[in-house]
């Protein structure tokens, strides 16, 4: 396989620049009118959107030219394993790992620590978004393989989040969704949805397009119930701490 580290960076430079002038913009007229920033700010600030445009850029190059057809090429020759139940480990695997390098997910489990006053730690939030994650690549792969098709797992997952919500805090229903929403980050949607549709592509009877798609949709539905869980967890020892404390002032 021949890449061309380079080919088409151009027209990935051109969308990136587009991407952020209107931010840029309306930075610009915030500052202008309510900010009022330092210059120094402004100038940190400056270097920090120069940062992020050539991070954008080389990113979105690195997954034009290395993670869509390296995970693709992965997924294929998976798919070709007799043992295709091996697909649903490698896919938890897979999924867990990939959470601890998702940039958006450090940055929920560290706001998370400090607007909790460190009673929700980041170690805790990362295993829990890591395992969520890990569950909804593996329930993917079985998807797959099975050829169940996907609202057999959205619909019922979905009433299972509903109903969680009644017993759970407001906080840890705002952080669920939350995390929804930032596990479907740069890393799963890049490499593993492409392992996800080359396995679809070479197993018999799996269209990648019905069968292949569709896995983001449980990696945004898992990790609202794992956080969900872990509400209810926290919330239960709290009860037992409150208990225990009752019963030794009696």
């Amino acid at each position: 396989m021949k890449i061309q580290i380079f080919h088409g960076f151009g027209h990935v430079l051109f969308e990136v620049t587009f991407a952020l002038i209107p931010l840029i913009i309306f930075f610009a007229i915030f500052q202008f009118f309510f900010l009022k920033l330092s210059k120094e700010k402004l100038i940190n600030i400056g270097k920090g959107m120069i940062l992020s445009f050539f991070g954008l850029a080389f990113f979105l190059q690195g997954v034009h030219v290395g993670f869509f057809p390296v995970g693709e090429l992965i997924g294929e020759k998976l798919g070709g394993i007799s043992q295709s139940w091996v697909l649903i480990p490698i896919g938890f695997v897979f999924g867990f790992v990939a959470t601890f390098a998702e940039p958006a997910v450090r940055i929920l489990n560290h706001e998370v620590e400090k607007v909790s006053g460190g009673y929700i730690s980041q170690k805790v939030m990362l295993y829990t978004l890591s395992i969520g994650v890990a569950v909804s690549i593996a329930l993917s792969m079985a998807r797959i393989l099975v050829g169940l098709p996907l609202w057999y797992f959205v619909i019922p997952g979905y009433m299972i989040a509903i109903i969680m919500m009644f017993f759970s805090s407001s906080t840890f229903t705002s952080i669920a969704f939350d995390s929804g929403g930032v596990a479907t980050g740069p890393m799963t949607v890049t490499f593993i949805l492409s392992i996800a549709v080359g396995v679809a592509s070479v197993i018999e009877g799996r269209d990648p397009l019905i069968d292949g798609f569709g896995m983001i949709a449980l990696v945004a539905l898992i990790p609202i119930i794992s956080v969900l869980t872990l509400g209810l967890l926290f919330e239960g020892k709290g009860r037992e701490r409150v208990t225990e404390q009752n019963k030794s002032k009696a």
